[in-house]
């Protein structure tokens, strides 16, 4: 699999979080039945103004309160989904039943049982539509029962880093859990290993978190303290000079704003319309040096009327580089263009017959 985002290569993979398709060796808590999951080792902290006004009582009543108050909110909005790829989670979106969980959680199946929080029967759901280019999906209740509970969905402008935050699913299996941390970082660019069921996505502007994210979390709930859902657990890190362990505390999440646009779309359209994410429309494969190291991305098809096209590139170059970024691989390539939009202008840098030329690319649209 290849490494997380900062234009670098890092020491840690990245693997999805459903509970059927984890490894014992490659996940941290994922083991045999009766086996407790690992904590994230997160510390409380201070909640910020925009949290609302919690007195910092030394003993944390006035925390601990705020916290009860918010997993009471919340909680009976996030549901365990079983499909045939392992178990994952989800987040009611709306009162007609439609639920929003990651595409990996739902596979290729298109009809699933949930349950929700109060676990006092089983529901039958089928896909709406599945979106692996951002691992997001809808699937929708045959039956919505009464009472059921779309969840609060923030702002994403309004995460910052130190903000407390509760991670909502149902880990191992373990419907309806609860772990706790903070924000740890925004804007992240985070690119999902095909192993274990991932769908290869490069996913811009994550938050990476130090709540516990374990697998079956997949799908669930990342929640603020003011009971508000600011994104869609996903991922977690595991590093392999740990022989492949999770990297404690390094979770990431798909921020609300992303989930919001594709869930909206697929509700009212039965698919994603307007993507939002740039592309040169390309079909390439990664190529190596003398040394076997991985050297660019040799285009193998370029789409007729696509933005390579349109810029001169043609079946065979090899691009080197997007701007001031160095392309190696095509996991490079997607995170360097991950924060670009459709129609923004970029300089490609790309090799022909060996000589090094450069193109003004108008990104197309994935």
């Amino acid at each position: 699999m290849d490494a997380i985002h900062s234009r670098r290569r890092a020491q840690r993979l990245l693997l999805p979080m459903t509970a059927g398709a984890c490894a014992i060796a490659l996940v941290s808590g994922c083991s045999g039945e009766g086996t407790g999951s690992q904590e994230s080792g997160a510390t409380t902290a201070p909640v910020s103004s925009r949290q609302g006004s919690v007195s910092r009582a030394a003993d944390g009543t006035d925390l601990q309160s705020q916290y009860e108050t918010v997993i009471k909110n919340v909680l009976p909005s996030v549901v365990q989904i079983e499909a045939p790829a392992g178990l994952g989670s989800g987040v009611v979106y709306d009162a007609e039943g439609h639920i929003v969980t990651n595409a990996h959680v739902v596979g290729s199946a298109t009809t699933f049982k949930v349950t929700t929080a109060t676990g006092e029967k089983e529901l039958s759901a089928s896909l709406v539509y599945t979106y692996p280019e951002q691992d997001l999906a809808v699937i929708k209740l045959g039956t919505v029962p009464k009472g059921l509970k779309p969840a609060k969905f923030g702002n994403s402008e309004k995460v910052e880093v130190g903000q407390i935050v509760l991670a909502m699913g149902s880990p191992l299996g373990l419907s309806s859990s609860v772990t706790q941390g903070i924000v740890s970082a925004v804007g992240r660019t985070v690119s999902e290993g095909r192993a274990g069921g991932g769908t290869g996505a490069t996913i811009a502007n994550m938050v990476q978190t130090s709540a516990a994210i374990n697998p079956g979390n997949s799908g669930g709930a990342l929640v603020n303290l003011n009971s508000e859902v600011i994104g869609i657990p996903t991922l977690a890190a595991t590093d392999p000079d740990l022989g492949g362990s999770a990297a404690p505390g390094i979770g990431f999440a798909i921020p609300v704003s992303m989930v919001k646009t594709v869930a909206d779309q697929i509700i009212k359209s039965g698919r994603v319309i307007d993507s939002g994410r740039a592309a040169l429309n390309i079909t390439g494969r990664t190529v190596v040096d003398q040394n076997y190291r991985p050297a660019g991305v040799a285009l193998v098809r370029v789409a007729r009327g696509g933005a390579a096209e349109k810029a001169g590139l043609r079946p065979g170059d090899i691009i080197t580089g997007i701007g001031d970024t160095p392309v190696t691989t095509i996991t490079s390539l997607s995170e360097a263009l991950a924060s670009d939009k459709p129609g923004q202008k970029v300089t490609v840098t790309y090799l022909r017959n060996g000589a090094q030329r450069t193109a003004q690319v108008t990104l197309g649209e994935i």
